[in-house]
């Protein structure tokens, strides 16, 4: 019996129409290197960028579908499935093919959303998160948690993406040491390319795929981890959010008699977050600062009725409440006087516990240390040389600021 042959001639036909329809996905496309396999059951892909295809799955698939399984085996690498797989089974304790295959399944779940239509025809068989009764648009983690193999899932038993769907090595894979296979940085690069190409045009790729871009140009960084620690400490410590009430007197008032004592009592925190709009701080940075936000209403346990908001260059503006992150508008663009945001948060009524400033620094602080504690989220500049000025020293946050650098 003759073994089929890879259809070469179809299959980067294919590839070519799915440049064609996902133009900012060109990079990435090309970048795959094909191997045929006849262990894959239609196409797979491996962590290291290299595309395994089964020549009878060209053969039987018409090119439209074929184009939409290339776009869908790319979002796998780009979206990193495989490193978020292992983070989540190594958080969770999941081990096993099993679980693997959920992964895949809820991988694809993640991105079928946002692969076919506009000229790529869905192949018969896709998952979409309809199939089990889950809602669509939200990412691998979260299916994840939502369901569990059984009887609905019976019909994907079949699916096979590759370890740069799941994480899991196949036997058919050619590994870390085969021909062909991308290295780290040139997967970042790749990533990066396709990342810039989205923000480029971000009215021609799909909400997901802009999520995701956002996500590659600001990855997690220990930073926000340090930030948010900051935050933690300055509204756990002694004295913030105590105050004094007469509701339930001092248990020292038995020895006074007569004399009614106060009772020390704790109440939630209160944050104030001053965000530096002024000229000197650029987009990019006003937007990481709304990220900072958000994070700044998890790190006080998710309360964010005791967060507020105000923006300020040589004079404070507005203060809003954090109900959402993304409803807070960002007003300024002049010169930079902090000191006016420290005396407007200080005004509140009630005042709060820590006041939080993301700033690049280059404005005058307050002269006395505010009656509350402070940390500085500072967006990093470089030093000014001071070659002309021998007695020049560069600004800097006040000692009794907590600084940590973003970025």
């Amino acid at each position: 019996m003759t073994q089929a042959v890879l259809d070469e001639e179809k299959l980067f036909a294919a590839r070519l129409h799915a440049v064609r329809c996902r133009p900012y996905l060109a990079t990435a496309l090309f970048a795959l290197h094909t191997v045929a396999s006849r262990q894959t059951p239609t196409m797979a892909v491996d962590r290291h960028w290299r595309c395994y295809v089964s020549p009878a799955f060209v053969d039987r698939t018409p090119l439209e579908e074929l184009a939409g399984v290339w776009v869908h085996e790319v979002s796998h690498l780009l979206r990193d499935h495989h490193g978020r797989g292992d983070r989540f089974a190594a958080r969770h304790g999941l081990t096993g093919p099993g679980e693997r295959l959920r992964m895949n399944i809820a991988a694809d779940l993640e991105i079928n959303d946002d692969v076919y239509g506009d000229g790529l025809a869905e192949p018969a068989g896709a998952v979409r998160p309809g199939l089990l009764n889950l809602p669509d648009g939200e990412l691998m983690e979260d299916y994840l948690r939502q369901f569990r193999l059984g009887p609905y899932t019976d019909g994907f038993a079949w699916l096979d993406c590759g370890s740069g769907a799941d994480g899991r090595d196949r036997d058919w894979e050619l590994g870390p040491d085969g021909a062909h296979g991308l290295s780290a940085q040139e997967r970042d690069a790749v990533r990066f390319r396709v990342a810039q190409g989205i923000t480029a045009r971000p009215g021609s790729a799909p909400q997901g795929w802009q999520r995701w871009a956002q996500e590659a140009f600001h990855p997690p960084q220990p930073w926000r981890d340090l930030l948010g620690a900051a935050v933690r400490s300055a509204v756990s410590g002694p004295g913030v959010g105590e105050d004094y009430t007469y509701g339930r007197p001092s248990r020292r008032s038995a020895g006074l008699p007569g004399v009614v004592l106060p009772s020390l009592r704790r109440r939630p925190p209160r944050v104030c977050v001053i965000v530096d709009t002024s000229g000197s701080v650029s987009d990019t940075e006003l937007g990481s600062a709304i990220v900072e936000i958000a994070a700044i209403g998890r790190a006080v346990g998710g309360r964010r009725d005791l967060v507020s908001v105000l923006s300020c260059d040589a004079a404070a503006h507005v203060t809003h409440p954090l109900c959402r992150a993304e409803g807070i508008t960002l007003v300024g663009g002049g010169g930079t006087d902090l000191r006016t945001g420290f005396a407007e948060a200080l005004r509140g009524s009630p005042r709060p516990d820590v006041i939080v400033a993301l700033t690049d620094g280059q404005t005058p602080w307050p002269d006395a240390r505010p009656p509350c504690r402070t940390v500085v989220g500072l967006f990093p500049r470089p030093r000014r040389s001071g070659e002309d000025d021998p007695d020049y020293v560069p600004d800097t946050p006040p000692a009794w600021a907590r600084v940590v650098t973003i970025g």
